[in-house]
C-alpha cells in the first residue's frame, strides 16, 4: 500500500496503515525464521550505515554503493564493510544439570546461557572458558561447538553457540554481581517442563514470576533444547 505523503509522522503512519509500530526486539520473537532474519539483516544495516557515515582517516562524508553492501570515502578511496562482533554463547553442564543465569536488563524470570564478547587475539574456546570463570567463577573441562546465529541488537554481532562441561565436583557458582543477576543450575526435569511451557509468562499472587527461557527465534533456546533432548529419551516439538 503506497502512502499518499511521504512525510507522515508516526501516529498518522498508524492511522493510514491501519496498524502499530512495535519494537523490533519484541517482533522478531513473533515472525517465522524467513522474515525475522531479513529484518534483522535490514535493521543491522541501517545503523551501520547511520554509524558510518564519515571516513575515520580523512573525516570525510562517506557515500553507500547502490546495494548498499559498503560505503566508500571518495578523497581516499578506502572502503567501509558491514562488520558483526563475535560474541560467545555457552550452555553448561555438570552431566545432570545445567547452568542458565540472568541479566537485569532481561524480562521479569527470563534466564539464558551465559554469553560475553570475544576479546581482541582471542580464539573462541579461549572467549568461552574467559567468559564462564569471569561470569560465575567455574572451569570448563569440554567444549563442543553447536550453531551460530546473527543478532543485530545493540550493534550487530554473531552469536557463537556451544555446549560446556565442568567436573561433577567442581559446581559452586561464585556469580560476578557486576555482570549477572543470578545463575544457578537446574535440573532436566525443571527446563524440560518449563521448554513445554506455552502462554504468556505473567507474575504469580506473591508478585514473583514463573521461571523461564528465551523464545524460540533465540539461539540459547536451541541450546538449551538441545541439551534436554541429549539427556532424556523423547524429543520436544519443534
Amino acid at each position: 500500500m503506497l502512502l499518499r505523503h511521504a512525510s507522515l509522522q508516526k501516529p498518522e503512519m498508524e492511522t493510514e496503515l491501519k496498524g502499530s509500530f512495535m519494537e523490533l526486539r519484541k517482533v522478531l520473537f513473533e515472525l517465522n525464521v524467513k522474515d525475522a532474519s531479513l529484518l534483522s539483516m535490514a535493521w543491522a544495516l541501517l545503523r551501520w550505515h547511520d554509524a558510518h557515515q564519515f571516513c575515520s582517516r580523512s573525516g570525510q562524508p562517506t557515500k553507500k554503493n547502490m546495494a548498499g553492501s559498503k560505503r566508500v570515502c571518495p578523497s581516499n578511496k578506502i572502503i567501509y564493510y558491514p562488520q558483526m562482533a563475535p560474541v560467545v554463547i555457552t550452555l553448561l553442564s555438570d552431566g545432570t544439570r545445567c547452568l542458565l543465569a540472568r541479566q537485569s536488563s532481561f524480562p521479569k524470570g527470563m534466564y539464558s546461557a551465559l554469553a560475553g564478547f570475544c576479546d581482541i587475539g582471542e580464539s573462541q574456546e579461549e572467549a568461552v572458558r574467559r567468559e564462564v570463570a569471569e561470569e560465575v567463577g567455574l572451569e570448563v573441562e569440554r567444549l563442543q561447538y553447536s550453531a551460530s546465529q546473527h543478532w543485530p541488537f545493540p550493534n550487530s554481532s554473531l552469536m557463537i553457540a556451544c555446549h560446556a562441561s565442568v567436573k561433577p565436583g567442581q559446581t559452586e557458582i561464585q556469580v560476578n554481581l557486576r555482570e549477572l543477576e543470578a545463575a544457578a543450575w537446574f535440573s532436566l526435569d525443571e527446563v524440560a517442563a518449563t521448554l513445554k511451557r506455552k502462554g504468556p509468562y505473567i507474575h504469580q499472587q506473591d508478585g514473583t514470576f514463573p521461571f523461564w527461557l528465551p523464545p524460540k527465534l533465540a539461539i540459547a533456546h536451541q541450546l538449551i533444547k538441545e541439551w534436554v533432548e541429549k539427556h532424556s529419551c523423547s524429543s520436544l516439538p519443534a
